[in-house]
Parts: structure tokens; C-alpha cells; sequence
């Protein structure tokens, strides 16, 4: 059956049909292509032709103009679209006409350097001379090391490599610094937050390196499409890049479905599950051929969505093949479950975002989100990952009862219309900085001159000065320590140390994930289940110092969450306006976190079927936040339960509908209210940075705060439910009943006297 025919069944079946609310057919785009440049290489353009590459997409095309003439630039395509050539061509026609030029490949996961490496290898083995190309990551053996070093024209690599393995250890690499005419930084827009804020100081640091050997590289940057790809390329390089946004490449039609399961429960406005309804979408595709990607916003929810597709194929006489793809797998693991997928023996497959990136699993044609991804950006990747090849595809955004699902579902217009989203960073996050200080002045001594015009980073050298990590002598900073600074820096969050997870079934022990300590919190404590494919742990033991997990193997018929107390002190204010009707401020906040209890969730049905106590000690986190403080007038007529429950549903529409103008994950930002501040002795929403330091997440809510409660106040009065939902402000058994119209009447005041 064609992809249409069955998409028209999908919305004309009678279990789907009231809820696809909305369908648009994405035509197919024509390419424009030009003709390569007259001084390219001529070898080089017989091996592409080989490869069926007569011409070249528009993009392409400037892109190579772009970096031949020596500028930076970032290539902003979508997902599909050529990119790999657009620095492949000059830098391979470059190491043609000039032997002895280096370039080096940064891309954020090995799976997409393994890719890469691949790429390269089928171009250059056309060429009359060869170009030596190696990945230099974790996997590389040790023996391989000292040629590559040596020999390597392209090396390609990843930023914790770079920020660990090879610019402490610069010395080594001198015929690539000395020769260095490129730097690709593929996946830009991946480069956000913590991670963005992190990377900007690596590249700053390479830059250092590189001047050192005499040095001065083009920097190639590819995004996906992002709505500040020249201001995120310039905060991570440090100096002026050019935009190349214009797509020139072909693509095939896309069928784009929201669908919003219907209400079930009408009193207390609960929906069908977005998880069961994934399954059921993505099986409906998947029994007429379809090879199926699914996305879930966490690995609790791909492993339960993979359960539940597997489960529902062994009922079958020919059961396809399912498998489920997240962080904390082991490398070998995930490039058997890629290469299942490229090979087509895997039909369908449950993921994280960790998929959304530009690795080659082959040809999918239909993609399931089940909840929305976060950002506007993150949902066209996602949805992208499907029709690869310019064939006809389909994606459906599954939504959950989340508000910020439910605003994007009612108004669809808003999704297709809003550009994407902003890639935030803030490098000036004074734990991060510190910390390349740190790996900086290990690898060259800092002179005063650098800093010159920056203060703030002389205070920071002369505070490591008196804690005696540095030793300024004639003006400049030398690493004086006995400790190797770049190994007690994790460029994916602040806290270096990950938990790493043991089977311990059996009377073998084996390590079967990991995962950050910050989530190990909520997921590894004794008793709670763990699950991994299609297996379910249970841990025994949790050893919260020595970073250890260690877990047997189970059957049961539940899952577990738990329950996480959070509070506050407000330490400093940086900034604070108020009317008559609220006060709004922003500044740094000591929070303190600690797990409670959890809670035994029973699959399908969701119910809660038992509970228990968590023993971890709290951890504290210095951070930035955002907090709104409502005046005595405004809640003058509630009792303080009543306040409780009017300050829970306002909480919940922030944690929801922030991320959406802050241009960031829900999982950025932490959301508390409290009905009598410490500070202020006033009902109170707290907003908080998820990381020490803080991204500028709450700088940007002190300036948005009115639009977040106009989208607010929009979606509270156009939700269907009577007292309050899961849609909106949260369920009735949480909120209470009749906390809707309060909800409803204290947005309205602070928007009137705001």
C-alpha cells in the first residue's frame, strides 16, 4: 500500500480519527544546482562523478567559494541536504593542490566520526594520490596513536577527545598545528547550554594552540536550522563567520500529522496515553512495510515504548524486528543496532534524541514522536530522520497531555510558522571558565596581555594563583598543580562524574550503562528498575560516593519514579522590577535537592501500585534563577490550601510553556512554587537553572516573563476541562478543584496591573 493510502487510513480509522486534529502535506522541493568551480581539482571531480555527483546543490556551491577565500562560515541546511561536501570539497581540494595541509573534524558522538570516516575514505579512493584519514578517539588503540599523530591529513575527532587527549598533549601533534588550514565543526546547533558554553572555551583554547604553532584555520560550522546560526557560530569561534542558509538541495514530499489522543475522562481531563498511542501508530505503519523511527522525550519512555512494540509483535506469525537506542548503551551495542538499521534488518526503532543527529541508518520512511521534542528545531530533525533519500515520507507528533504539547496541538499554525528556536550559550558561566582557565594554562602559560581588556579573568587566574593551581612569574600564569585539569572537566555538564551501572545476576558481573550522577539521583536508588532493551533490573545497591549501580535481573509488572523535595536561598539579586501586581526578579539561588520517595507505576495502566523510601543525601547546587512573587491582593481571598493549589498549576504552566520563548528543553529549567518564600514571605514561583552557574536561562524569563503569561492565560481559558487537567494547569486530584478560574484570574491581574 502507498504511504498516502495508508495515511488516509490512519486518519480515517475509527480509533484515530477525532484525534488528528491537524494534516499538511510538505510538497516536494526542486533542486538548484550549479556546475563545480572551474579551479577545483580535476581528480577530485572525477572521483564524485564516479560516485553519481555530476553537480553541485546551491549551498554547496557558496560554501566552497566561501572557505577557498579564507572566511569562516556556518552551513545552515536541513537534515538530508549535502552538507558533508560542503566542507569536503574544499578541504580535500586544498590537501590536493597544497600536499602537507591538515584539517581537523569535530563532530559530537563517535557514531557520526565513524560515519564520516566512512564518507571519506569511498571520496578519496578515487583520487590519484591518497589522503590519510583517521579517527583519534577513545576507541583508537594505543599503538595506532603515535602514526596517526604523525601522518594523519585529516583527523577526525570529538570535543571531549580534543579538550582531553590532544590539546593537553599539543607537542605531539606538531605537524598538525603547524599545518593546520581547517577546522570542522559539524552539528552545531547540538553545541547548546552547558555542553555550547563548554565548547566555546575548547575552541578558544585550540585557537591558542594554533597561533602558538603559527597557525590561523578556516573554521566550517554545519546546523541544523536554527533561527541565530551566525550569532551561535561567532559565540563558539570567537571572531566574524558568514551564513550560508540557503538550501539548494532536492526533497521528497512529507505528510506532517499532529494528533492529540482523545479524552477519556472528561471530569478530570485525562487523555489516552501518548505512549500507548505511539505504539499503536507506529505499528499500524510498521504492519504495511514501513521501516519506523520512534522518538520519546526520555530512556525511562523509550524503553517502555520498545516493551510495548515488541510485546505487540510477538503476537504475530512474522514478529519484526524492534530495538531501542539511547544514551548509556555501550559503544558496540550501538553500532550493531546502526548498522541493523542501514542493513534493514531492524524495522523499527525507539530512540532518544541521541538519534536526532546526522548518522546514516539508512532509509526510514514514517517517524512517531511521542510528545513533542522540546524545541521547534529538535522536532524538524526528528521528523527529518525520515525520507532521507528524497522519498515520500510521513512524520506524526503524538501529543502528551503536557500544556505545552496541548498549546502547540491547538495551535498548529504557531509550530509551522515560528522560526526556530535560538541556540543559547553563555560562556561567560563563571565555574566554566574557571575550569578552561585551568586546562588553558596547563597547556600554554596565560600571559597577562591576553586578558587585557577582560577582568573578569584575571580575578579568576588570581583566585587559582592563591589556591595554588597557577604561578604567575614576569606576567604570565603557569599550571603548578600536581592534577591533570582537562580529566575533572565533563564538557557535557558541569559534574564530571558519571555512575556507572553493574549486572550483577549471576556469578559474573559486567557493566551494562552508565549515566550522569545529577539523573542517578532519581533513577538508581535502591529499589528502583532500571530498564535496558527489553530487561528489567532492579537495584540492590547504590554506593552514591563510589559512583557504582549495581543492579540484578528481574520480572515484574512495574516501573518506578521518584519523588524529588527541592528549596531555596536567595543569595544575590542582579536584577528586580515590580508592580502593583507582582514582583519579578532574577539573581543567584543556593538550591537544594534531595530524592524523597518513590513510587511503583504499573505498565499500560499507570496506576500506582506501591511506594517506598529513597536514603541519599542531599546535594546543594549554586545556580541562577527566576522568581515571581505574587502581592498579598492578588491571592486575598484564598485560603492557604487554596494558594497551595493556584501556585501548583502556575509552576506547571511555566515548567511547560517557558522552554517555548526561552528557546531551550523543559529539562533545562526546574520549576518549584512555594506559598511563603524565605525571602519574601510571599507566594512564590521559583525558576531555576538546572546547572551550577547557570546558562542565562532566568535572565531570559526576567525579560519574557509577559509573554510567557499571555500563552498562559491563552491556554488556561481555551482548555476544555471544567477544574483543571493535565493539559493545562495539572489534574484535579494534584491541583484541587476550581484552582482553574483562580489560576485564570491571577494571570489575568498581573497581566492588567503588570
Amino acid at each position: 500500500m502507498a504511504l498516502k493510502d495508508v495515511v488516509n487510513v490512519f486518519q480515517r480509522n475509527g480509533y484515530f480519527r477525532s484525534g488528528v486534529v491537524f494534516r499538511q502535506y510538505l510538497a516536494p522541493r526542486p533542486g538548484v544546482f550549479m556546475e563545480f568551480p572551474e579551479s577545483c581539482s580535476t581528480q577530485l571531480v572525477e572521483s564524485l562523478n564516479k560516485r553519481g555527483i555530476s553537480r553541485l546543490y546551491s549551498h554547496q556551491h557558496a560554501a566552497y567559494t566561501a572557505a577557498m577565500g579564507g572566511q569562516n562560515l556556518v552551513v545552515v541546511t536541513p537534515t538530508a541536504s549535502g552538507k558533508t561536501l560542503c566542507y569536503n570539497l574544499p578541504i580535500l581540494d586544498t590537501m590536493l593542490k597544497q600536499p602537507g595541509s591538515r584539517a581537523l573534524y569535530m563532530f559530537p558522538t563517535k557514531a557520526l566520526a565513524q560515519d564520516q570516516l566512512a564518507e571519506l575514505r569511498e571520496t578519496t579512493g578515487g583520487l590519484q594520490r591518497g589522503i590519510k584519514v583517521f579517527t583519534y578517539d577513545g576507541d583508537t588503540p594505543v599503538d595506532a596513536r603515535r602514526s596517526i599523530r604523525q601522518a594523519a591529513e585529516i583527523v577526525i575527532t570529538n570535543p571531549d577527545m580534543l579538550h582531553t587527549g590532544i590539546l593537553p598533549h599539543h607537542t605531539k601533534w606538531i605537524s598538525l598545528f603547524e599545518n593546520l588550514k581547517f577546522v570542522v565543526v559539524d552539528e552545531m546547533h547540538s553545541y547548546r547550554g552547558v555542553f555550547g558554553s563548554h565548547m566555546a572555551h575548547v575552541i578558544r583554547r585550540l585557537k591558542r594552540v594554533c597561533r602558538h604553532y603559527g597557525a590561523d584555520p578556516v573554521f566550517i560550522m554545519c546546523s541544523a536550522t536554527i533561527a541565530n546560526p551566525g550569532e551561535l557560530a561567532e559565540k563558539l569561534g570567537g571572531e566574524p563567520f558568514r551564513a550560508v542558509t540557503e538550501n539548494g538541495a532536492p526533497g521528497g514530499g512529507k505528510y506532517f500529522i499532529f494528533y492529540n489522543p482523545p479524552v477519556v475522562n472528561e471530569e478530570l481531563g485525562i487523555r489516552r496515553s501518548s505512549l500507548n498511542e505511539a505504539q499503536r501508530i507506529a505499528g499500524l505503519f510498521m504492519d504495511q512495510g514501513y521501516k519506523t523511527i520512534a522518538f520519546a522525550r526520555s530512556r525511562l519512555k523509550v524503553e517502555l515504548l520498545g516493551k510495548y512494540l515488541r510485546e505487540r509483535e510477538t503476537k504475530k506469525v512474522r514478529a519484526r524486528v524492534v530495538r531501542t537506542y539511547r544514551g548509556g548503551y555501550l559503544p558496540r551495542e550501538r553500532r550493531e543496532i546502526e548498522e541493523g538499521l542501514r542493513e534493514g534488518r531492524v524495522d523499527g526503532v525507539v530512540s532518544t534524541n541521541a538519534m536526532e543527529l546526522g548518522v546514516d541508518i539508512g532509509e526510514l520512511d514514517v517517524c512517531v514522536m511521542s510528545g513533542y521534542p522540546g524545541s521547534i528545531a529538535s522536532t524538524w530533525q526528528q521528523a527529518g530522520r525520515a525520507g532521507r533519500r528524497n522519498k515520500e515520507s510521513a512524520a506524526v507528533l503524538v501529543a502528551s497531555s503536557a500544556p505545552v504539547d496541548q498549546y502547540l496541538v491547538r495551535n498548529p499554525r504557531y509550530f509551522l510558522e515560528q522560526s526556530p528556536e535560538m541556540g543559547l550559550i553563555n560562556p561567560d558561566n563563571i565555574i566554566i571558565k574557571a575550569e578552561h582557565l585551568k586546562c588553558a594554562c596547563y597547556e600554554l602559560p596565560v600571559a597577562m596581555r591576553e586578558m587585557a581588556d577582560n577582568p573578569e579573568t584575571v580575578e579568576i587566574l588570581d583566585f587559582l594563583e592563591e589556591n595554588r593551581f597557577l604561578h604567575r612569574v614576569e606576567g604570565r600564569y603557569y599550571w603548578v598543580a600536581e592534577s591533570f585539569p582537562a580529566n575533572e572537566v565533563s564538557l557535557r555538564s558541569v559534574a564530571s562524574e558519571n555512575v556507572l551501572i553493574i549486572d550483577t545476576t549471576g556469578s559474573r558481573t559486567r557493566i551494562i550503562g552508565e549515566m550522569a550522577r545529577s539523573s542517578a539521583l532519581t533513577m538508581l536508588y535502591e529499589g528502583a528498575i532500571y530498564l535496558h532493551q527489553n530487561v528489567q533490573y532492579q537495584v540492590h545497591k547504590f554506593d552514591f560516593a563510589g559512583c557504582r549501580a549495581y543492579v540484578r535481573q528481574v520480572k515484574v509488572d512495574y516501573y518506578t519514579d521518584a519523588d524529588l523535595a527541592v528549596d531555596f536561598k536567595v543569595l544575590t539579586v542582579f536584577g528586580e522590577d515590580k508592580t502593583p501586581a507582582l514582583g519579578k526578579k532574577w539573581g543567584e539561588l543556593m538550591v537544594t535537592r534531595m530524592p524523597t520517595i518513590f513510587k511503583k507505576i504499573k505498565y499500560r495502566t499507570h496506576e500506582n501500585v506501591g511506594s517506598g523510601p529513597i536514603n541519599l543525601p542531599e546535594e546543594e547546587m549554586h545556580t541562577s534563577g527566576f522568581w515571581l512573587s505574587l502581592a498579598p491582593p492578588v491571592v486575598r481571598d484564598m485560603s492557604n490550601q487554596e494558594k497551595e493549589y493556584a501556585l501548583m498549576g502556575l509552576a506547571n504552566l511555566y515548567q511547560n510553556l517557558a522552554p517555548i520563548f526561552l528557546m531551550c528543553d523543559s529539562n533545562d529549567i526546574g520549576v518549584v512554587p512555594q506559598t511563603k518564600a524565605a525571602d519574601t514571605g510571599l507566594p512564590t514561583v521559583f525558576v531555576y537553572d538546572r546547572y551550577p552557574g547557570g546558562t542565562g536561562l532566568s535572565e531570559g524569563l526576567f525579560k519574557v516573563n509577559a509573554q510567557v503569561m499571555q500563552a498562559a492565560l491563552e491556554l488556561v481559558s481555551q482548555c476544555e476541562c471544567r477544574g483543571g487537567c493535565p493539559s493545562c494547569i495539572g489534574p484535579p486530584q494534584l491541583v484541587g478543584e476550581a484552582t482553574r478560574e483562580k489560576v485564570v484570574n491571577i494571570l489575568r491581574q498581573c497581566l492588567r496591573r503588570g
